[in-house]
């Protein structure tokens, strides 16, 4: 089994270097600060030199293409593997030198589930309670609780090979959130599932950040994610190309907004608009000069998409 939260203490790959702080201080409402960070695997930099800030409480998407490096930065995030350079601090903690401290406060749903042949699912829940040492006069409503949150609960004794992909999904899910972690780091948790799958996964994940959770979530697809995130950072070749709310990324790069217009009549009609000011002005001239009758006046689209092809290049390391 390879999963996260039975790798030990200590991550593999230690160069021997010394991290300095580089400027990094203890942010209480940043979930995870990175500066300088690289990964170098010989002579390719997975990832080069990334510097981001993301908010507690966010849901931050990790936009790019199929080797950009997302799934590095995130493994270095959990723990998983030692940056070459730079520093991280998840939680104001240090993934190298407090690497317990992290997993003991991050919850790490990986590109895929590990598990051993004929377990059944409420093992599979279980086996990960007792990893993270909880009594296992608590295992029975923990399981409970977390399977009706994803929705499994009717699949509590059926062996997870026997799931579906988005059930395995799901149940990965629920794995990483045995221990109750602040911050949860989802690679790529939509990969493979159909449409309806993925409909119910972004509605979980905006489930928990409700729950107060800081969400981390990569994927290659920006529609998957646009509508859920409240930050995005787009990466290509391993390098961090823009990240910021959508709102701010699309004020700097000029992008456009799409606002929803639904009349009393049943009838809509769709609008770009540049900023608040010009979404403003548009709303005072349906209403004051064409005396329209508005029901419902919502952003969208974010534009998103636009913004991710104008700042990629297609490259692929």
């Amino acid at each position: 089994m390879s999963d996260f939260d039975l790798m030990p203490l200590v991550a593999e790959g230690t160069t021997g270097f010394e991290v300095d702080d580089l400027g990094v201080d203890e942010t209480p409402d940043v979930a995870v600060k990175t500066r300088g960070i690289t990964k170098f695997y010989g002579q390719l930099a997975a990832v080069d030199g990334i510097d981001l800030d993301i908010p507690r409480g966010a849901v931050f998407g990790l936009i790019g293409p199929n080797g950009a490096g997302k799934s590095t930065l995130m493994s270095m995030m959990a723990s998983l593997l030692l940056p070459s350079t730079g520093v991280v601090r998840v939680l104001g903690h240090d993934p190298i030198s407090e690497a317990a401290a992290v997993r003991a406060r991050v919850g790490y749903m990986p590109d895929g589930l590990g598990v051993y042949d004929a377990m059944t699912v409420e093992d599979y829940l279980g086996f990960y309670a007792g990893a993270y040492r909880i009594a296992r006069s608590e295992h029975s409503d923990l399981i409970d609780g977390l399977l009706e949150l994803v929705e499994l609960t009717v699949k509590r004794t059926a062996e997870v090979n026997s799931l579906s992909r988005g059930m395995k999904q799901r149940l990965s899910l629920a794995r990483s959130l045995v221990h109750d972690p602040e911050l949860l780091i989802l690679d790529e948790p939509a990969s493979g599932l159909d449409p309806r799958a993925r409909v119910e996964l972004r509605e979980l994940i905006v489930q928990l950040k409700e729950m107060g959770k800081t969400v981390i979530v990569s994927s290659h697809i920006l529609s998957e994610l646009q509508e859920i995130c409240t930050h995005v950072g787009i990466v290509e070749a391993g390098k961090l190309l823009v990240h910021g709310s959508p709102r701010d990324i699309l004020d700097r790069l000029g992008g456009q907004r799409r606002v929803e217009v639904r009349f009393v009549d049943g009838t809509s009609q769709h609008y770009s608009v540049a900023d608040d000011i010009d979404q403003a002005a548009l709303l005072r001239r349906l209403i004051v000069e064409e005396e329209a009758e508005i029901v419902e006046f919502i952003e969208a689209g974010s534009g998103l998409e636009d913004v991710f092809m104008s700042v990629t290049e297609g490259i692929v390391q």
